[in-house]
C-alpha cells in the first residue's frame, strides 16, 4: 500500500521516526508521500527523502494556514527550490504540495490565498507535477480558480475528502484528479462509507493517513501514523464489498499512475 499524505518530518515523530518507519514496513506499505508546508518543510523533506530513497517521496509547496505577511518570500524560495530539484537527473519531487484553500479559522489573508494558491497551480501546469491540494471551507472558491486551468492541469489529488455526494461529484468533474481518503472514513459518524461507493469509483481514490492528525479508528485521538492506513482500507473494502487486496491494487495503481508514472517524468525533463 501507499501512505499518500503523511507529515513524518514533524516533530512528533523526531524520537521514533525509524521505529515508525519499521511498522509501515511490517504493515505492508511500501511507500509514504510526504507533502511540505512551507519553505522550512520543503527542505527537511528533500533531506529525509534523500536519506530514505525509495519509500519516503516528498512535495514542496506552501500551505494556505502558512500564507502569512512573508508569503511572496517563501513562494519565491520554494519556486528556487522546485526548479534546482527539477534540474537533477532524475528530480526527486513527485508533487506541488500541500497547497489550496482554507477559510475554516480566518478570511484574514483570504486574497493572498487565492493568489498564492494561483500561482503554485501554474507552477504544476510548468513543471507537470501534480498537485496535492488541502481545501477548508472554500470548495466554492477552489473549484471556480481551478476552471480557468482545467485544460492545462497535469492532475493531483484533493486531500482529506469528507463531502457530499455532489461535493465529491463536482471534484471528479476534474479528470486528472482523485480524491485523498483518510481516518475521517472510520469514524462512528462519517457519512463517508455511503458517499464513496454511490459515487466515486474506486481507481479514483487513494489512500492516505495525514500523520499525526485524525488517526483512524481505533486509533482516534492518537498520534496518527503511516501503519494505520490499513485501517482506512479495510474500511474502504466494507464500504465497496471487495476485499483489502482489491483496494490495495486500485489505490497503490492509481497513486503509481499519478505521481511515479515513467512517462509523466520524461515531460517534466523535456520542460
Amino acid at each position: 500500500m501507499i501512505d499518500t499524505h503523511a507529515h513524518l518530518d514533524g516533530e512528533e515523530f523526531a524520537n521514533d521516526l525509524p521505529d515508525v518507519i519499521q511498522r509501515a514496513r511490517e504493515a505492508g506499505v511500501e511507500k509514504v508521500f510526504l507533502p511540505a508546508i512551507d519553505l522550512a518543510t520543503s527542505r527537511r523533506i528533500l533531506d529525509l527523502s534523500a536519506c530514505h530513497p525509495g519509500f519516503f517521496y516528498p512535495m514542496a509547496g506552501l500551505h494556505p494556514e502558512e500564507v502569512k505577511a512573508d508569503w511572496k518570500q517563501q513562494l519565491a524560495a520554494i519556486r528556487q527550490l522546485i526548479t534546482g530539484d527539477l534540474q537533477h537527473q532524475p528530480s526527486t519531487l513527485i508533487a506541488v504540495g500541500e497547497v489550496g484553500l482554507d477559510y475554516y479559522w480566518s478570511r484574514e489573508y483570504e486574497h493572498e490565498q487565492l493568489e498564492a494558491f494561483e500561482q503554485q497551480v501554474q507552477w504544476s501546469i510548468e513543471t507537470r507535477l501534480p498537485l496535492m491540494i488541502h481545501c477548508r471551507k472554500a470548495q466554492n472558491e477552489m473549484v471556480r480558480l481551478l476552471r480557468r486551468y482545467e485544460r492545462e492541469l497535469p492532475g493531483g489529488v484533493f486531500h482529506c475528502f469528507t463531502g457530499n455526494e455532489h461535493e465529491a461529484l463536482e471534484l471528479l468533474e476534474f479528470p486528472q484528479f482523485i480524491l485523498g481518503i483518510g481516518g475521517v472514513l472510520t469514524f462512528k459518524k462519517s457519512h463517508l462509507p455511503e458517499v464513496l461507493p454511490a459515487v466515486v469509483p474506486l481507481d479514483r481514490i487513494v489512500l492516505e493517513t495525514d500523520s499525526p492528525y485524525m488517526a483512524p479508528v481505533p486509533h482516534r485521538g492518537e498520534r496518527n501514523e503511516s501503519s494505520f492506513v490499513t485501517l482506512v482500507a479495510q474500511r474502504l473494502a466494507e464500504a465497496y464489498g471487495v476485499t483489502i487486496e482489491d483496494v490495495d491494487r486500485h489505490t497503490t495503481a492509481t497513486a503509481h499512475r499519478l505521481f511515479l508514472n515513467e512517462e509523466r517524468k520524461m515531460r517534466r525533463k523535456e520542460k
